[in-house]
């Protein structure tokens, strides 16, 4: 099996991975960089638990082989928080209830995160439609939803 050797800037870090041809984002980061946030749900794309901003656009890192981020940014749920400070979605995720089991959690701030920075006052439909791939068993969506308006709201204020 063919190793490469790849450069990326994951959560604000310059790494250096050598890794196998068919190694994924999510093994990737799980195993090569530890970063464990980023849960391996269905390994088909199909469930969130493992999206990541790839160049700032939410993607199911078990579906993009890890040697296409090859000078690629990468933000992983551990990336979110900052300055001694969680991000205002995590933040308003906790606060309103929107994590139990958590773990779709990881894929659900992510995919959040995504929308307020393209969107920083989002309607209910459009939360809805930005998690539509973010499978969760346990809140009924209802407070993730709440979490993510509430979201936006500290975001406005702080800025």
């Amino acid at each position: 099996m063919a190793f490469h050797e790849i450069k990326l800037t994951v959560n604000g870090g310059l790494e250096q991975v050598r890794i196998p041809s068919n190694m994924t984002l999510l093994r990737m980061l799980r195993e090569s960089l530890a970063l464990t946030g980023t849960k391996n749900g269905c390994s088909a794309g199909e469930c969130g638990a493992c999206t990541v901003l790839l160049n700032g656009e939410p993607v199911n890192s078990c579906m993009v082989l890890a040697v296409e981020c090859d000078g690629a940014e990468v933000v992983t749920v551990e990336g979110l928080a900052g300055d001694q400070q969680l991000d205002p979605v995590q933040e308003a995720i906790i606060h309103s209830g929107g994590v139990q089991c958590g773990f779709c959690t990881p894929g659900v701030l992510i995919s959040s995160r995504a929308l307020l920075d393209r969107n920083p006052d989002p309607s209910e439909e459009e939360i809805s439609e930005a998690l539509v791939g973010n499978l969760c068993r346990c809140t009924g969506y209802i407070r993730i939803i709440e979490g993510v308006k509430e979201a936006a709201r500290i975001q406005t204020a702080r800025s």
